[in-house]
């Protein structure tokens, strides 16, 4: 076979020590082992580069390949992060050394596909948007601490409220915390929009309190405030880098166009996302049905701008594991289920999918019908495909969406079941007529 990498090499990752192996002709001693610690890596990265390395193909194994990706990459490697399924060794053979010399043979004759990695810029403003996601998460357990505390004093605050979060619930579990216990003084904080009554909320708000649930409950709110000045400052720290990214894009010569639904995401950042989106990518994702302003923020995080990455939609859809497999023996199709994947990206377009199916449109009709008629886990990935070609169109053409609607959509799909009947009974010998229903007027021409 011919090497495509002459100069290449493999490195077998692990938390406490790499192994490092080079083509046997550049050294005495083709394969080395290094520690992982920092000055260990740039010795690592020195060698290679008296070895006359250029390009070097490693496994992602958990977090321990980022340090060194990120110092091989200083040192101007083309490095190739590769998928361990791709890259599995001959079994009985299986030791460190064996991987790094199968890693390196097999890069060297072109055999293995660099996992997608997006530009620095965007991958700084991807581990801001997974820290606040992470965050989030916290937060929400300490919201449920909070109410596991009222319920263990019999304050069925949850109840009465629509959420414990918004300003009437806040209100009221801080009262409870400063010492206020009194439920005719807790009623007080009540919003003129509550549904419920004065007196249900009172019931509701007398409690026994216990100064075990008492401590429960203050800590959980202590530590809820807590997460939430953390995601604050996330949130400003990701307007601080769109508005770089900003300024190393062109601005658009158009405006921003007007908003096509309102969005009321409690969890989307303090900053307006919409409008720096815009000015960055140049296109107004949100113009696609189920695209919030968020999502699409974290599903350009998640992807990138550039979809040259991909040559077709097809290609994008398939990155993404929304594409049905291939698996084919004997000429016989033996599966054609969608691989199973941990990507953020297909689970955003996923959540996407189904707040969709909701609505009237033409992407909520598509996942009606086909809900009906093949189960709702297979129309979210259809739909789930449909809007990820949207977004890479969008991105990579500058398509603008324009959505006609579910009656549109259903009178399309009525046309083709009909143009599909004639044809068919035209095979058959047989003319399609249309029932006349007894008591309508019938045109004759």
């Amino acid at each position: 076979m011919p090497a495509i990498h002459p100069n290449a090499a493999g490195i077998d990752i692990g938390s406490q020590f790499h192994v490092v192996a080079v083509p046997l002709d550049r050294t005495d001693e083709p394969v080395k082992t290094f520690k992982s610690f920092t000055g260990e890596l740039h010795i690592m990265a020195k060698w290679l580069k008296s070895c006359r390395i250029e390009t070097i193909a490693m496994e992602s194994t958990s977090v321990y390949w980022i340090p060194a990706f990120e110092i091989l990459e200083s040192y101007g490697f083309e490095v190739f992060l590769v998928n361990a399924r791709e890259a599995k060794n001959v079994p009985g053979r299986k030791t460190d050394i064996n991987d790094a010399q199968w890693l390196q043979k097999l890069h060297q004759f072109g055999l293995l596909r660099a996992s997608f990695q997006p530009a620095k810029e965007i991958a700084e403003l991807r581990a801001y948007l997974r820290q606040r996601e992470r965050l989030l998460d916290y937060k929400a357990s300490h919201i449920q601490h909070m109410q596991k505390a009222m319920m263990q004093m019999n304050i069925q605050l949850h109840h009465v409220v629509s959420t414990i979060t918004g300003k009437t619930g806040m209100e009221i579990i801080r009262a409870i915390v400063a010492g206020q216990h009194n439920p005719k003084t807790l009623v007080k904080f009540r919003d003129i929009r509550c549904h419920n009554s004065v007196d249900v909320m009172t019931a509701a708000l007398t409690g026994n309190y216990k100064a075990e649930h008492l401590f429960a409950l203050t800590q959980a709110l202590e530590l809820f405030d807590i997460y939430t000045e953390k995601v604050d400052d996330c949130d400003r720290i990701i307007a601080t880098v769109l508005e770089r990214l900003q300024k190393m894009t062109v601005v658009p010569k158009k405006s921003i166009p007007k908003p096509k639904h309102k969005e009321c995401n409690k969890n989307a950042p303090s900053f307006d996302v919409r409008t720096a989106l815009f000015n960055f990518t140049g296109k107004d994702l949100t113009q696609i049905h189920g695209l919030g302003s968020y999502l699409a923020l974290k599903l350009v995080a998640e992807c990138g701008t550039d979809m040259s990455r991909w040559p077709t939609s097809k290609h994008f859809t398939s990155w993404l594991c929304l594409a049905p497999g291939n698996k084919i023996s004997g000429g016989k199709v033996l599966s054609s289920r969608t691989r199973r994947t941990a990507s953020r990206a297909t689970a955003l377009l996923r959540l996407a999918a189904t707040t969709i199916g909701k609505s009237d449109t033409a992407l909520g009709a598509f996942y009606r019908r086909l809900a009906a008629r093949s189960g709702k886990a297979k129309a979210v990935t259809a739909t789930a495909r449909k809007i990820a070609t949207l977004f890479y169109n969008t991105l990579k053409y500058g398509m603008e969406y324009i959505d006609k609607g579910a009656d549109y959509y259903e009178d399309q799909y009525r046309k083709k079941v009909l143009n599909n009947l004639r044809r068919r009974a035209d095979a058959f010998g047989f003319t399609l007529q249309e029932k006349v229903l007894p008591g309508l007027a019938v045109e004759v021409s």
